[in-house]
C-alpha cells in the first residue's frame, strides 16, 4: 500500500482525498475525503486575474488540507488544477501560496488527461470483477455537460457533450423563471431529442455501441441509485458499485418526469440542490442506457479525485 494525499482545485471548489492505493490489487482505502467551497474563479473572467478574497479562501483550504495530509502522514501529493488558475495574470501568485503550504506545484492537466484520471478513478476497482465484460463506457452526467469514456484498462475514446441536467432543466423546463411542475409531454419530448441529437455526436468518436459494461458517475446517477435503493438516507456505502436495472432506471425516470417539486423533495436521498433537475438527469441516463442495449448501470462513487490517486500511487 502506497498512502497519497490527491488535491483536485476546480473553479468553484477544492477537494481532497487521502489513501491507501495498492496498484497490484486495485484496492483503494479511503482514509479521508473532502469538499470546501472556494469559489477560486470568481470574477477570473470579468478581470482576468484571481481575486485576493478568492485565494485567500482557497489558501485558508489549502493550510487545512495541508495539517491532515501531514496528520495521515501521505507519501505523496498532487495538486491539480482548473483551467482557471492557468488563464489569469497572478497565476504566479496562486502556484507560489499552493508551493509553500502544500510543497507541491499546481498542474493544469488537459482533457485527455482529465478524462483517463476520471476513467482510472472509476473503474480501476472493478478490473478484479471478472463478470463485468469490457469495454467500459464511463458517463459523467453533470450540470452542464455529460462526459462518455470508452476503454478497457486505458481511455480509448472520450467526448463531452452540452446534455448535463441543469442545462436541460434551464433549456427546456422553466417557463417565465419557474421550472414547470411536473413538466409537460411536449416539454419532456423536447428534452428527449436534445439527448437524442448529443448522443449523434458523441457516436462520432466515441464507440458508445461497442460498450459491454455501463458505469455511471455524478448525482443524477448516485441519486437514482438510492432513490432505487429504497435508502432512508443518502449512504455512499450502499450506492457505490450498486448495479441499477434498467427497468429500474425507466420507472424512477418517469416517475420524476411526472412528479411535483413537493413530492421529490419528499425523497429520503433527494439533495434540496436537485430536486429540479433530477427529472433531466434521469433521462439522460434512460436515454444512454437505451442508445446502447445497456441492461443495467454501475454505480461509482469515485471519479477524478481518485484517478489522480491512482497516478501517485
Amino acid at each position: 500500500m502506497t498512502r497519497v494525499a490527491a488535491v483536485d482545485c476546480g473553479t468553484n471548489s477544492i477537494r481532497l482525498l487521502v489513501a491507501d492505493c495498492d496498484p497490484a490489487t486495485g484496492e483503494l482505502v479511503e482514509l479521508d475525503r473532502r469538499m470546501t467551497i472556494v469559489r477560486l474563479g470568481q470574477g477570473v473572467d470579468r478581470t482576468g486575474r484571481l481575486a485576493p478574497e478568492a485565494l485567500e479562501r482557497t489558501f485558508a483550504a489549502c493550510r487545512e488540507y495541508a495539517g491532515l495530509i501531514k496528520e495521515f502522514g501521505a507519501e505523496r501529493v498532487r495538486f491539480v488544477a482548473t483551467s482557471a488558475s492557468r488563464d489569469a495574470e497572478n497565476r504566479a501568485d496562486f502556484v507560489r501560496g499552493v508551493l509553500d503550504i502544500l510543497g507541491v506545484e499546481p498542474e493544469v492537466i488537459s482533457g485527455d488527461q482529465e478524462a483517463e484520471f476520471s476513467f482510472t478513478g472509476a473503474t480501476k476497482e472493478l478490473t478484479a470483477h471478472d463478470q463485468l465484460e469490457r469495454p467500459f463506457l464511463v458517463v459523467d452526467i453533470g450540470g452542464g455537460s455529460t462526459e462518455f469514456v470508452v476503454g478497457e484498462e486505458h481511455v480509448r475514446a472520450a467526448r463531452s457533450v452540452d446534455i448535463g441536467c441543469v442545462r436541460m432543466t434551464e433549456r427546456h423546463l422553466v417557463v417565465d423563471g419557474v421550472v414547470s411542475d411536473p413538466p409537460t409531454a411536449e416539454q419532456v419530448a423536447a428534452i428527449r431529442a436534445d439527448i437524442e441529437a448529443a448522443l449523434d455526436l458523441a457516436a462520432e468518436s466515441v464507440p458508445l455501441s461497442e460498450a459491454r459494461t455501463l458505469v455511471g458517475l455524478a448525482g443524477s446517477v448516485t441519486t437514482v441509485a438510492g432513490i432505487a435503493l429504497g435508502l432512508p438516507e443518502y449512504l455512499s456505502s450502499a450506492v457505490h458499485h450498486s448495479r441499477i436495472s434498467y427497468e429500474q432506471v425507466r420507472e424512477i425516470s418517469e416517475r420524476m418526469l411526472t412528479a411535483t417539486h413537493a413530492e421529490r423533495a419528499a425523497i429520503p436521498v433527494m439533495h434540496p440542490g436537485r430536486v429540479d433537475v433530477i427529472g433531466a438527469g434521469a433521462l439522460v441516463l434512460l436515454a444512454i442506457m437505451e442508445r446502447i442495449g445497456a441492461s443495467e448501470v454501475v454505480v461509482s462513487e469515485h471519479d477524478i479525485l481518485d484517478g489522480i490517486a491512482w497516478s501517485i500511487a
